[in-house]
């Protein structure tokens, strides 16, 4: 689903990424931010800026104080870096109203599953009933808890 449609945006041109990219990167080192790009296959590296991940095996390897064994995810697009993870939302769930957002398909179904939020169950909206079946996902370590020199 395509929240933008309306909203009258257009593609850039590798030239106009280019001016976008060089005005913004100044804008960001005179106040301190580092800028990455997302799923960008074009190379802004000559205004400082990296291409990202929103998933980044790396930081959370850095957080966590050890190196983790883990794959670029297979189910993105190509020029996307993220690592493979297990995403724990919901879609249509959340109340911001993001026009650019993609998790979310229908304001009304989002104010339907707002209103069936309580805070006493164990699911993100609604509540388990007696026919459902709950399924413990087996989960292994992606730590690397192996020795290196750095």
């Amino acid at each position: 689903v395509n929240h933008t449609k309306g909203l009258g945006i257009k593609p850039f041109d590798e030239d106009m990424m280019h001016t976008l990219a060089k005005e913004i990167s100044q804008i960001a080192h005179a106040c301190g931010i580092k800028l990455d790009t997302c799923s960008e296959s074009i190379d802004l590296s000559a205004y400082g800026i990296d291409h990202g991940k929103c998933v980044d095996d790396a930081l959370i390897a850095r957080l966590i104080g050890c190196k983790l064994n883990v794959d670029k995810d297979k189910n993105q697009r190509l020029e996307c870096g993220c690592v493979a993870s297990i995403d724990i939302g919901t879609y249509n769930t959340c109340l911001n109203g993001c026009k650019y957002c993609y998790a979310n398909h229908s304001d009304k179904t989002v104010a339907k599953n707002a209103s069936l939020h309580d805070e006493s169950s164990p699911l993100l909206f609604g509540e388990l009933h007696k026919d459902d079946i709950v399924t413990e996902r087996k989960m292994v370590s992606l730590k690397d808890l192996q020795l290196s020199y750095f």
